[in-house]
């Protein structure tokens, strides 16, 4: 594609050199640049990619977008274009978009934003309109799917220049829906600025990203601009039931629909049976039994079939598919093990998850002991971690306290903040055990028989990072190990 075609509708305040030269491909990673690339200098959050414009220029780079007026000169000396713009992170979008001819325009685009229920809906999504015959998508936490091919992912919601690149390949692979999520942060950073959205679905909001977003009413405006963006022949699907469901669509054009437990919706749910094994849920009037666990649960299983019917999906295959489904990886996961005893893994890492999870354990534990282990991450929100502690002595009868990610921070630090949170009560049933793996060990060597473990934080991950080093580490096959 023309250089010139790349820049259309972008505001440019210099350009230097030619515009009607062809472009391979895109960049925002020196690493990533190829001969005859356009490498974009974005001024990050840890880094400045203004640094890498040599490394980018000696890997072949045909031209360069920055945003440093300093920067053209040395540009220019190595023989390239140089496009001098206001901020070279907003305009990456709107470049993607254009490099990869707006692919969010031939899908059917369906957003999830909110706290938590995320990954849960958009894989859940996935999974349910793979199973109707169709080619989809997902962008997700866990990783991205392209139909059945798997690209591994580094953040719930990737860069512009990603996720424009993957959504062309869905496009050319013949897919029809795409369900992604959507963070705060990408939302905040806008990386989702310009994708054509058909909907949008909005879970709850609940403390969570403040280390990020500084104060809550910040958290839920950067949520609600995927509302704001949305058009009016899309629909919004908000969860009633959550406070803050109204403010998220103040200011939309799309059609709103509500789904909910407790209050007027277009879409309801009501739980008939709770056991370990799953739910019964009441659907708009039908009964189907669900593999999943927690309340939570059940409003995710509503979001996910309202938003099926909003798509189109016929309502009997949607029911018949959604009583097939078995839990999302790391989302309420259970181990059976020997003695009887049953471990839970799941990705619970704020207060509200950790709180939702325990409680819907403790409501289906009967006589079993029910046993909690979970840290906090470093580098992240400090307020959660008193938070935390304090839920996980509430209602569990006896809590590990351990490492979750430290980062680059000092794990007996964090597990110190988490201990003010704890009285002496909290202090009584609860032991610290930096090392995560003997945490895990040590709650299940000491389990009585047909104890309930929980093990929370982590969920899908494969991996801790500790000083800076990532190393691998999976819940589910430590349990496997020690259990089965």
């Amino acid at each position: 594609m023309k250089l010139g075609d790349i820049l259309k509708g972008i505001e440019i305040l210099e350009t230097d050199g030619r515009t009607d030269i062809d472009i391979a491909d895109i960049a925002s990673d020196s690493r990533q640049c190829c001969p005859g690339c356009l490498f974009i200098a974005i001024q990050g959050f840890d880094s400045d990619g203004h640094e890498y414009i040599g490394k980018a220029a000696d890997a072949g780079a045909a031209a360069v977008i920055c945003q440093k007026p300093e920067a053209m000169q040395d540009i220019r000396s190595r023989g390239i274009t140089a496009i001098l713009v206001q901020d070279s992170r907003s305009v990456t979008p709107a470049v993607a978009g254009n490099f990869f001819l707006h692919p969010s325009r031939d899908l059917n685009l369906v957003g999830v934003t909110g706290t938590n229920g995320k990954t849960t809906i958009a894989t859940l999504l996935y999974r349910l309109f793979t199973d109707l015959g169709y080619c989809c998508g997902l962008l997700s936490t866990i990783a991205n799917y392209v139909c059945s091919e798997r690209f591994e992912t580094t953040n719930t919601t990737q860069d512009p220049i990603t996720l424009n690149r993957l959504m062309r390949m869905m496009v050319d692979k013949g897919c029809q829906y795409c369900f992604m999520e959507v963070s705060s942060h990408a939302l905040h950073q806008g990386r989702v600025n310009g994708l054509a959205f058909r909907g949008a679905i909005f879970t709850n909001i609940t403390h969570d990203h403040l280390d990020y977003h500084k104060t809550f009413s910040e958290y839920i405006r950067c949520k609600k601009l995927l509302f704001d963006s949305l058009d009016r022949d899309a629909f919004a699907l908000i969860n009633s039931d959550d406070r803050n469901a109204s403010v998220m669509v103040q200011n939309t054009a799309a059609k709103v629909y509500r789904y909910s437990e407790g209050s007027m919706a277009e879409f309801k749910v009501r739980i008939v049976e709770r056991s370990l094994e799953g739910y019964l849920l009441n659907l708009d009037g039908t009964e189907v039994w669900t593999r999943f666990i927690g309340d939570y649960n059940a409003h995710n299983i509503c979001a996910v079939y309202a938003a099926a019917l909003l798509l189109g999906a016929d309502r009997d295959e949607v029911l018949k598919n959604i009583s097939a489904m078995g839990p999302v990886t790391g989302r309420m996961e259970y181990i059976r093990g020997k003695r009887g005893i049953t471990a839970v893994v799941d990705y619970a890492h704020t207060p509200d998850a950790l709180q939702n999870v325990l409680t819907t354990l403790k409501e289906l534990k009967g006589n079993s002991r029910l046993i909690a282990v979970f840290g906090c991450g470093g580098n992240r929100d400090r307020t959660k971690r008193p938070e935390m502690a304090a839920i996980g002595a509430r209602y569990a009868d006896q809590v590990t306290i351990t490492s979750d990610n430290p980062r680059f921070e000092d794990p007996g630090a964090i597990i110190a903040d988490m201990k003010e949170g704890l009285d002496t009560e909290g202090l009584s049933k609860t032991i610290f055990i930096t090392d995560r793996r003997e945490a895990i060990r040590t709650a299940v060597m000491t389990a009585p028989d047909n104890a309930i473990i929980l093990v929370a934080g982590k969920g899908h991950e494969d991996y801790q990072i500790i000083n800076g080093v990532k190393s691998h580490f999976d819940d589910k096959e430590i349990l496997k190990e020690i259990l089965l």
